[in-house]
């Protein structure tokens, strides 16, 4: 609003910046690259809409275009850093388009998540992003009868499309960097390599997959003793631990653990044994949070690119044709900290592997 009370309009950004008012609205609702439209143009009627305090008329638009400018995202939880990071780029993506964006939980909940698509369709989203649901395809169900245009993210259905890390390379990846980097000392022995946390879901399943691919490959076996699902929960990988301590009066040499839900239960564990041998521990974990860099004892993490996923997510909901197949996202290896990495030239240039990932139709591998 102006000092007069006056809205500025597209046609005062139109004046203002000497282009076109069809050229400032594609700007503002971000189909400016498919009008070829420079982006030192787009990035003017931008800087100007800014200091014009320009704020669209939503409802307005919506009527003119059928579409209300909401776009949706349904999380399980926003319980780590994995899942906030993907929430806070969702919403950057989407109000770089012009649009408003629409965050909400399910807490895992088949029901819940099926209660909450409804109520988002209610407000007339336009697009829904379905992030690592319990039923992708009951939630799929809800979307298809509304008519409403949806993807999947993190955890795969058989009905949309869906995007997801590529969870066996990613795996396959942190599990050798644990085994070279123990190898430097001493040669680990496969009893010596344990992986705790997940559930039955498609992540898990892939994750323990390359967990065990690679332990046959550079260790020889792989006992079934050495798999420890705890679900996400924090408190029942604390339990899990706590369960194998008073057993085995030790933790294991090497430990993968599946998500930084269930580190938070190893740190747990931790804070309650504090006399135990963590001097010569190596942990791996599937998913990424800084702070795991500080802990006493090297940590190498995989860091899923949420970036990359979710710009490959827009660019597939765009595309009414998409099939309902698995696209594959790499993930990243991260090193542990330099005071704590011992030979970092061993988990230098560790390849994805392509050898063992799913194959068919139904999946497409990144480049």
């Amino acid at each position: 609003m102006t000092r007069s009370g006056k809205r500025k309009t597209i046609y005062d950004l139109s004046a203002l910046s000497g282009c076109s008012p069809s050229t400032v609205s594609a700007v503002l609702n971000g189909s400016w690259r498919k009008r070829r439209i420079s982006e030192k143009t787009a990035t003017l009627v931008l800087k100007l809409a800014d200091s014009q305090q320009y704020t669209a008329n939503r409802q307005a638009r919506g009527l003119r275009r059928s579409r209300s400018g909401l776009v949706g995202l349904l999380l399980p939880l926003y319980d780590n850093r994995y899942f906030s990071s993907l929430a806070q780029t969702f919403e950057a993506m989407v109000r770089a388009r012009g649009e408003c964006p629409i965050v909400a939980s399910a807490s895992r909940d088949p029901r819940a998540e099926r209660e909450t698509a409804e109520s988002l369709i209610a407000y007339s989203v336009d697009e829904l992003f379905i992030c690592g649901a319990t039923d992708p395809d009951g939630v799929h169900e809800i979307c298809e009868k509304a008519g409403l245009r949806h993807v999947n993210i993190d955890l795969p259905g058989t009905r949309a499309p869906s995007i997801i890390s590529d969870n066996y390379d990613g795996a396959c990846r942190l599990t050798e960097a644990v085994i070279r980097h123990c190898a430097a000392t001493e040669p680990l022995r496969p009893e010596e390599l344990y992986i705790f946390g997940g559930r039955d879901d498609h992540a898990s399943r892939e994750r323990i997959r390359g967990f065990r691919a690679v332990k046959r490959t550079l260790l020889g076996a792989d006992p079934d003793v050495c798999i420890q699902p705890t679900g996400y929960s924090a408190n029942n990988t604390r339990l899990a631990f706590e369960a194998f301590f008073a057993r085995e009066g030790r933790l294991p040499r090497a430990i993968i653990i599946n998500s930084t839900i269930n580190l938070e239960g190893f740190l747990r564990f931790m804070a309650g044994f504090p006399d135990a041998a963590f001097k010569d521990l190596v942990v791996g974990c599937y998913d990424y949070d800084p702070f795991a860099s500080f802990l006493p004892f090297p940590v190498i993490m995989i860091r899923q690119d949420v970036e990359a996923m979710l710009a490959r997510a827009f660019e597939i909901i765009a595309d009414p044709a998409a099939a309902a197949q698995i696209h594959l996202v790499a993930p990243e290896l991260v090193p542990p900290r330099t005071a704590l990495a011992g030979p970092l030239d061993a988990l230098k240039d560790i390849p994805s592997r392509p050898a063992g990932r799913p194959t068919g139709a139904g999946v497409a591998h990144p480049a």
